[in-house]
């Protein structure tokens, strides 16, 4: 009777994250304990499972209470801020748990914290999991079934880091078709709104692209003039994720420039005042605005390029995650398999598009596909998008509007398709000043040169 009375897994940490994922499990008819430290959230949490349908939902106020409300053995899932606030979490629950439950963690934590904790827990006899989530408030309370086991030790929590470095690609982006089209071909926010309702049902058709429609089309209620997204601060913010992506892509010498750009856009987001000033500055010495010229271009044929643009750049981003994915695994041995992170990433998380299924595809045909643009069906498509990708970062440049990732991903693309790059010359450079040797293309073996010698001889 006691154990029918028990719920059958318990939730630390009731943001709107936890909160959701709580009524998600609860409406899919599993009993659930929540728990956290501050009160109201437990009210809140309880009043919500009340109204949506009675739902098998008890909330608990002290860590002992709430444990001790759980099934043995028992698994709690805790969605709490990363670092110390998750040390701490383990702490007042596992003071109360016994050998064989299991904590779940659910938050965006660097992957060698969860597997620091892996060993600790184990030493008690408990069992600890790091599970990356994505999906914002409504992605919790997703229908379908969009998880997979990823691997051993801290695999989960890395990919989750990698899927936020692509979406940080993925928001520039899109951010930067929204500025080329403003700005360069001046289109109103109502006529932005229709056309990435077009895109949404086209091989653009994604989350992101879904809910910018919407963005566009709610007007400013507190003014009650003009559109809310033009009266939005242009700082935007970051938790960290974005940043470990490049910082280990940078480790694994893992080329992502169209994420890290993406990051520095943030950065420099983030100096509003120094750029208002700089804008001045800059005015007052005779620097002209070119954007306020868009009578002379072909606002039709700019869209349709814009799309193209967009599309090969998103192309370009997730391959450079999808690269540093695999490079990882290799480095920990997690045995990744990228086509069925497509797949999951295709359900309730924030990167979800419709073209994850041709990347999945793409990885089925090919398990060691080197990258993404080489896949037949992307290179072809990579092929005919670059014209209309030139044209965009091209009138761009021209017109003063930075799209740094885009041109980060074209760039990508150019040096990645040629067979010959200027790297001959850094090798003489660094040969010069710093014997490193070099490499020849006809003959084997490490070559050194002196170079000022045989230059000063060259000169007589």
């Amino acid at each position: 009777m006691e154990s029918a009375a028990l719920s059958q897994i318990g939730l630390a940490g009731l943001a709107v994250m936890g909160q959701n994922l709580a009524l998600n499990i609860a409406e899919k008819g599993f009993p659930i304990s929540v728990y956290n430290r501050t009160i109201s959230k437990v009210d809140e949490t309880l009043d919500r499972a009340h109204r949506e349908g009675q739902l098998p939902l008890t909330g608990h106020y002290n860590p002992k209470d709430f444990v001790l409300s759980i099934k043995k053995p028992r698994s709690i899932i805790i969605l709490v801020k990363a670092g110390a606030p998750v040390d701490q979490t383990i702490a007042a629950l596992s003071a109360h748990m016994e050998p064989g439950d299991t904590i779940i963690d659910g938050g965006n934590e660097w992957y060698e914290n969860t597997e620091r904790r892996i060993v600790d827990a184990s030493a008690n006899g408990l069992l600890y999991l790091g599970m990356g989530v994505s999906g914002g408030e409504d992605g919790a309370r997703d229908d379908g079934p969009c998880v997979t086991y990823i691997g051993e030790g801290g695999s989960g929590n890395f990919v989750k880091m990698v899927h936020n470095g692509i979406e940080y690609g993925d928001m520039q982006l899109i951010s930067e078709a929204y500025d080329v089209l403003k700005n360069v071909g001046g289109l109103s926010n109502d006529e932005l709104a229709e056309i990435f309702e077009e895109w949404n049902r086209g091989e653009l058709e994604s989350f992101l692209i879904e809910i910018t429609t919407d963005i566009f089309k709610v007007k400013d209620l507190e003014t009650g003039n003009g559109h809310l997204v033009d009266k939005i601060l242009d700082k935007t913010g970051m938790k960290g994720t974005g940043k470990w992506t490049v910082q280990q892509a940078a480790e694994l010498s893992i080329a992502a420039p169209t994420i890290a750009a993406s990051l520095d856009s943030r950065y420099m987001s983030g100096l509003k005042e120094e750029r208002e000033a700089a804008s001045e500055i800059f005015k007052n010495e005779g620097l002209k605005e070119e954007i306020e010229n868009v009578g002379d271009v072909d606002k039709k044929r700019l869209i349709d390029d814009v799309r193209q643009a967009l599309y090969a750049s998103k192309i370009c981003s997730y391959a450079q995650g999808m690269n540093l994915l695999r490079a990882k695994s290799m480095e920990k041995g997690w045995g990744l398999n990228l086509g069925e992170l497509a797949r999951i990433w295709k359900g309730g998380c924030i990167i979800r598009a419709v073209f994850l299924d041709r990347i999945k595809q793409a990885y089925q045909r090919n398990p060691g596909l080197a990258n993404l643009l080489v896949d037949p069906e992307f290179a072809r498509e990579m092929v005919q998008r670059q014209s209309a990708w030139r044209r965009v970062v091209g009138v761009a440049i021209q017109k003063g509007v930075s799209v740094p990732g885009m041109s980060a991903s074209l760039q990508y693309f150019d040096t990645y398709r040629r067979g010959r790059l200027p790297a001959n010359l850094v090798q003489a450079q660094r040969d010069y000043f710093g014997a490193h040797t070099y490499e020849r293309i006809d003959l084997p073996g490490a070559y050194h040169t002196e170079w000022s010698k045989l230059a000063r001889n060259a000169k007589l």
